[in-house]
C-alpha cells in the first residue's frame, strides 16, 4: 500500500481486476485479457488447462474467442480480498461463463476462482488465477 493510498483505495483497485477481464471478455479481445496478468502469469482452468506467460494467454484467448467462447460473457463477483504483503493480495470471485442471451451464469458453468494478484508499477496484474466449479448447490 503506498503513503497516500487507505484500505478502502486498495480494495477498490483490487476489486477492478475481475471488472477489466469482464470488459476483455466483452469485447473478444484476447490483448486486454492478457494486457491485465503479469509477463510470467499462470492460469488454471477445469478441464486440465494449464497456462502459463503473458503470451501462451493471449494465444489460449485468441483461440478461445474464436472457438467454443465466442459470442459468450463473464461475470466475476468479489467474495474475499485478503493482502499478503503491500504489493500482493488474493482475491476470491464467484461468477462463471453466460451464454449468449443468459443474464444469470447457468449452474453447471457456476465457479469460484481464486486470483493471487501482484501490483506492478501501480497497477494490479493477474499472476495466477485457478478456478472451480461449484454446480447448483452453491
Amino acid at each position: 500500500m503506498s503513503a497516500t493510498s487507505t484500505i478502502n483505495d486498495e480494495i477498490a483497485a483490487l476489486r477492478e481486476v475481475p471488472g477489466r477481464i469482464v470488459a476483455a471478455w466483452a469485447g473478444n479481445d484476447a490483448d486486454a485479457f492478457a494486457a491485465a496478468c503479469t509477463e510470467d502469469a499462470t492460469m488454471i482452468l477445469p478441464g486440465g488447462v494449464f497456462v502459463s506467460g503473458r503470451e501462451a494467454i493471449r494465444d489460449f484467448f485468441k483461440a478461445a474467442y474464436a472457438g467454443p467462447y465466442k459470442g459468450t460473457r463473464v461475470t466475476g463477483e468479489p467474495i474475499s480480498v485478503k493482502f499478503i504483503g503491500a504489493d500482493a493480495a488474493v482475491l476470491v470471485t464467484r461468477g462463471g461463463v453466460l451464454a449468449p442471451g443468459e443474464t444469470e451464469v447457468a449452474p453447471e458453468r457456476a465457479i469460484r476462482a481464486t486470483w493471487v494478484l501482484a501490483r506492478q508499477d501501480g497497477t494490479w496484474l493477474i499472476t495466477a488465477y485457478q478456478n472451480t466449479p461449484i454446480g447448483a448447490a452453491a
